[in-house]
């Protein structure tokens, strides 16, 4: 993370890092939907049931490959991910979460 400071008069810009954190790729899915994926699989969940909470959430995948994923979820239910994903017209980060886990859970490190 870091703040950018631009300077219009000098035509420079500065950049401040606040934060360096490293995700595990494991760790990079979106929080809210690991969390109801891995819910719905410890629930019972079926195909249609993960067909469905895919719909709900407009994930931008065609109809063959959320065949595909929600069958890999039921075999291997995901990890629980630490981003926060909201892909309204495109698809943008959010990191507060990243920030707050950053060293207390596997696979979010803190290198500051």
């Amino acid at each position: 993370m870091y703040d950018k400071h631009d300077d219009a008069m000098t035509q420079t810009g500065r950049l401040e890092l606040q934060h360096t954190i490293f995700v595990e790729k494991e760790r990079t899915a979106d929080h809210q939907m690991t969390v109801a994926l891995r819910r719905m699989v410890e629930n019972g969940a079926n195909r249609d049931d993960i067909l469905a909470c895919f719909e709900e959430r407009l994930l931008p995948i065609d109809n063959t490959e959320a065949i595909a994923l929600a069958e890999e979820v039921l075999r291997i239910p995901p990890q629980l991910g630490y981003l926060t994903i909201s892909n309204a017209l495109q698809w943008r980060l959010q990191y507060g979460r990243v920030i707050e886990q950053a060293g207390k859970v596997e696979g979010v490190l803190r290198l500051e």
